[in-house]
């Protein structure tokens, strides 16, 4: 395992358990599962649904900068929700955030998520060039 290298950034919220913010592993980013955290306070962000996936997004997006790359490196992210009737929103903020060629995406219902947030999401980085 001596070819693994973590990923930490302060731009993002601190492993709240035993884990590390994103793991790379040769030209691949394992970015663990983020929650609509604010990085500064720890605290859940907006009551509202729209600023707390484009907090998750951002949160991604400051992990992956961290391992030297970009939300448009992404070739899979996972999307959990404890509503589905919010998927459409996940799919405009999506659209915002991101650009063509869109990674591959799972959105899973689940029943309950860390600190009560209403999403998360993980992603998989491919960074080729950037190893």
């Amino acid at each position: 395992m001596s070819n693994l290298q973590t990923v930490e950034t302060t731009a993002a919220p601190a492993a709240i358990g035993p884990y590390n913010q994103a793991v790379k592993a040769g030209e691949f980013v394992y970015v663990s599962g983020q929650i609509p955290l604010d990085p500064e306070t720890g605290e859940l962000v907006g009551a509202d649904m729209r600023s707390q996936i484009e907090r998750v997004f951002a949160n991604l997006g400051a992990v992956a900068e961290a391992a030297g790359g970009s939300l448009a490196d992404a070739v899979r992210i996972t999307v959990y929700l404890t509503d589905l009737s919010h998927f459409s929103l996940v799919n405009e903020v999506m659209a915002d955030v991101l650009a063509q060629p869109y990674p591959s995406r799972a959105a899973v219902g689940v029943s309950a998520l860390p600190k009560g947030a209403a999403v998360e999401m993980d992603a998989i980085l491919y960074l080729p060039n950037k190893a």
